[in-house]
This record gives C-alpha cells, sequence and structure tokens, in this order.
C-alpha cells in the first residue's frame, strides 16, 4: 500500500526557517520522482519543487528559488523540503506527492499524495 506522511509544518516568525518531511512506504523508492505542492486558500494546488527519480533532477518554482531546498535519501525513504527566508506568502498547506517515473512538474502527473502539512508565516 502506497504512504506518504508530511510532517514538519508550524507557524513560524517572517524570515524563520522549517524543515518539512514525507516518510514514503509501499513502493520502490528509487522508481519515483517526488514533489512539493502548496495550496492557500482559495487557490489551486500549485507546485513549489520537485526531485526526480534516478538523476535527481531538481525543479523550484521561481519564488522559492534561493530559499528552499528539496532532497531525499533514499536509504531512509524521506523527502525533505528546507525552507529558509519564510515569507507571509508562503503560507498554505504543504503536500507531498509521488509518481513513477521522470520529473514531471504539474500536479496532475502524480497520483500519490500526502495528507498535508500547514505552514503558516506570521509575526
Amino acid at each position: 500500500q502506497v504512504r506518504l506522511v508530511d510532517s514538519g509544518g508550524g507557524l513560524v516568525q517572517p524570515g524563520g526557517s522549517l524543515r518539512l518531511s514525507c516518510a514514503v512506504s509501499g513502493f520502490t523508492f528509487r522508481e519515483y520522482t517526488f514533489g512539493w505542492f502548496r495550496q492557500a486558500p482559495g487557490k489551486e494546488r500549485d507546485v513549489v519543487s520537485c526531485i526526480g527519480s534516478n538523476d535527481g533532477t531538481i525543479f523550484y518554482e521561481d519564488s522559492v528559488k534561493g530559499r528552499f531546498i528539496i532532497s531525499r535519501d533514499n536509504a531512509k525513504n524521506m523527502v525533505y523540503l528546507q525552507m529558509n527566508s519564510l515569507n507571509p506568502e508562503d503560507t498554505a498547506v504543504y503536500f507531498c506527492a509521488a509518481r513513477r517515473g521522470p520529473l514531471r512538474v504539474g500536479a496532475h502527473w502524480y497520483d500519490s499524495w500526502g495528507q498535508g502539512t500547514q505552514v503558516t508565516v506570521s509575526s
């Protein structure tokens, strides 16, 4: 059974940092591309960052470049999103997602999703 469990969200002040984690089980981790997406109230679910399966190709949405770092630990079946210099516009529910095969950016490419973790950036 495919399972992704997101964690690490919380309340942080502007300029602060958080690290999101995604624990993965139920499939061959190395064969999958993983993405982090976020959804703010009243908005669509948008891509934040993705990391590919075999070659580790990485994508960042423009607004998070230089602030966020995605990584994967193939030995521990974990995916991470280190978020630095957070600002109120980063407030959203963040979701980890998986797809088998090479990196794709759009949410419709992903067929397994975590439950989401709330990130709130506020003073």
